[in-house]
């Protein structure tokens, strides 16, 4: 099957698998197995704890934002940055981690406050 011919339906089908734990469906092979694989490795592990913090920093400074009412502009006003800092923090792409003085005056801004934590595995 190629890229072009795959639908939205397959798409759907191919999430339902994954939700699932079916290791292949409608001719896809699930990628998970070999996803659990690679993270045995501890440095990719770690890599990958990194990349997804920063993606969950991003999504949750940009609920905080509209949640406040505010552009990027006037978040960035009120905490005495650049829009273009903003929008750099919400893409999730930026190779750099936000520090927590920078998160805690986006938190107080937004009228929230900057909770940090540890989640144990079981």
């Amino acid at each position: 099957m190629s890229k072009s011919s795959i639908s939205a339906t397959s798409l759907w089908g191919i999430s339902y698998c994954l939700r699932s734990g079916l290791k292949r469906c409608d001719g896809f092979k699930v990628a998970q197995p070999f996803f659990d694989k690679l993270l045995r490795d501890s440095e990719i592990r770690l890599h990958y704890e990194e990349e997804k913090a920063k993606s969950h920093i991003a999504q949750t400074v940009r609920a905080a934002r509209l949640r406040a009412g505010l552009t990027q502009a006037e978040l960035a006003q009120k905490i005495k940055t650049t829009q273009s800092v903003i929008a750099r923090l919400e893409s999730g792409n930026d190779k750099r981690t936000p520090s927590l003085d920078l998160l805690a005056r986006i938190a107080s801004a937004c009228d929230a406050e900057l909770e940090l934590g540890f989640k144990f595995a079981s």
